[in-house]
């Protein structure tokens, strides 16, 4: 009895880490990569569905080790302000295409 719960539950878990692994992402940023920030702060009276939760354009400064890169914001040339350089796990992070890589992504 014992011997089939335990051979029920490792069948499980066989099942559940191979469809984890399917959709998992391996982020892989390299220094100087243009990058998008997961930053989900609501703000009150506005519609939280309206809101995105990406901030950005950052860049990736370097990589301190498989799980955590250190960003910094792109600065606007008409918006003078303090350029703060920030420590996240890289599962915060999604990689920014222009317009033309999309297009040409698109185009092939």
């Amino acid at each position: 009895m014992h011997r089939s719960a335990r051979e029920r539950v490792s069948l499980a878990t066989e099942k559940m880490k191979t469809r984890y692994d399917t959709r998992a992402t391996n982020h892989r940023f390299n220094e100087g990569d243009k990058v998008w920030l997961w930053n989900p702060t609501r703000h009150k009276g506005l519609c939280p569905k309206l809101q995105s939760p990406w901030n950005g354009l950052y860049t990736v400064l370097n990589r301190l080790n498989d799980f955590v890169d250190r960003i910094q914001e792109e600065m606007d040339s008409t918006a003078p302000r303090l350029s703060v350089k920030i420590i996240v796990d890289s599962e915060r992070l999604a990689r920014y295409f222009t317009v033309y890589q999309i297009a040409e992504a698109c185009a092939v």
